[in-house]
């Protein structure tokens, strides 16, 4: 017993065993990754192996080998991109909803009034009468009816639901959830984000299938993504497929109501987004939600955006803990700088925001009250970096302050009137509208 004791303890054989099984793991990690990797052209190889053989030993007989091939299809079939697609839509189809927005609006109805007759040709024909009844409208109450719909998914159990700030930001009307099974729900909404156009509904409930967030930051072009949302109002949980077409994109996306906003590094792809979809989950293979998709570019065909899953979970833990949205925000418009901006504007630097007022009146350049107007920042100073951080095409302003909390003390390096200097903001919350 001693000696086995003895060599089982011995440093040298430990070590030889160690490094043995350490090799052996490693390499069935490497064989099962290239086996995995590969799949779908191993199976093909072997299935294609199993016909021939199948085909020259068999009876000859035209039908057996068609059945063969079937079978080899079908088989093949499991690890194609039309399986996990498949799969995915099964699995998240049960949380994506629509969502239904009716209005009660004046009814009107048509009526004449014989002692209000008109001829509409006057004199040409003297002699002649043509008076006759012209129709005439009148308000009988109301009625109810649809005026806009749009999409959403549940993240939790308890009916919690995300969708677009500009899908719900009327604020006399009813919203109605239909889920995947055709039953409908009043919906009530909880918060609207003040920063990106993204808001919180609920409806009342428990038990409801809600979506897992995936990681949006390691998401790479050409990536297979699927789009599920309710089409043009129309089609509810209609499913599109394509890929990550661009990333960190900067947009100014626009509604009917002719309101804009800039949003930035949001995702592109050409998985088809209509009037409708705004509101729905953007998923990757797995069925995990990697984006909120929000626009797309009018007269281009397959280009949609979608804002990235990990600008938007910050919003739904917030309204998760605390019943609301909670955010910094510095409050100020502004525009990016770039090397035409520069060329154009004969400005000194090709990078930074200009701050800058929108086209409605009503949008200001700096907000009367926020951080920036109490650090003195006015209207086309460029902010240059925050932070030390550069702002640029990599950072952009709206992220480097979404990644910052409440009551930070920001340094801002600023070019005002052409000469630099550095002015401390202090972020507070951003109110909820």
């Amino acid at each position: 017993m001693k000696n086995i004791k003895d060599f089982l303890t011995n440093k040298n054989f430990i070590n030889g065993f160690l490094t043995s099984l350490i090799s052996v793991i490693i390499v069935l990690g490497i064989v099962s990754s290239i086996v995995w990797h590969n799949r779908g052209d191993i199976f093909g190889y072997f299935a294609k192996e199993y016909l021939k053989e199948t085909t020259e030993i068999g009876s000859g007989n035209k039908n057996d080998t068609k059945n063969v091939t079937e079978k080899i299809i079908e088989k093949q079939s499991i690890f194609t991109q039309e399986s996990f697609v498949i799969d995915a839509v099964k699995k998240t189809n049960p949380a994506v909803v629509s969502i239904i927005i009716s209005k009660e609006v004046p009814k009107y109805e048509a009526y004449t009034d014989p002692n209000q007759q008109q001829n509409p040709f006057g004199d040409l024909f003297p002699g002649f009468n043509f008076n006759f009844n012209i129709p005439q409208y009148r308000q009988n109450g109301t009625e109810k009816k649809d005026i806009g719909g749009g999409s959403g998914f549940f993240v939790s159990s308890d009916g919690l639901i995300v969708t677009n700030k500009h899908v719900v930001d009327q604020k006399d009307v009813e919203y109605t959830v239909f889920t995947n099974d055709g039953k409908k729900h009043s919906a009530k909404v909880i918060a609207r984000d003040p920063v990106l156009d993204i808001a919180l509904i609920k409806v009342d409930g428990s038990g409801y299938p809600y979506l897992s967030l995936g990681n949006s930051d390691s998401l790479q072009i050409g990536q297979s993504v699927i789009a599920i949302g309710n089409a043009l109002g129309e089609f509810r949980n209609t499913v599109s497929v394509g890929v990550v077409s661009g990333l960190a994109r900067s947009i100014t996306a626009g509604d009917a109501s002719g309101k804009s906003e800039t949003l930035d590094h949001v995702i592109q792809t050409d998985a088809a987004i209509n009037p409708g979809n705004s509101g729905g989950p953007l998923l990757n293979l797995s069925g995990q939600v990697i984006g909120v998709n929000v626009a797309v570019a009018q007269g281009s065909q397959n280009i949609g955006f979608a804002l990235p899953i990990n600008s938007v979970k910050s919003a739904i833990e917030s309204v998760k803990s605390t019943g609301k949205i909670v955010r910094p925000y510095l409050g100020v418009r502004y525009v990016a700088i770039n090397a035409e901006m520069k060329e154009k504007n004969n400005l000194t630097v090709d990078y930074g925001v200009l701050v800058k007022a929108g086209s409605n009146p009503n949008e200001l350049a700096v907000i009367p009250g926020s951080p920036a107007d109490k650090a003195g920042i006015v209207e086309n100073d460029i902010i240059l970096e925050v932070d030390a951080v550069k702002l640029d095409d990599k950072n952009s302003l709206a992220s480097v302050i979404r990644q910052k909390s409440i009551g930070n003390v920001l340094n801002l390096k600023i070019l005002h009137k052409g000469a630099e200097k550095t002015v401390s903001v202090t972020l507070e919350t951003a109110k909820d509208n």
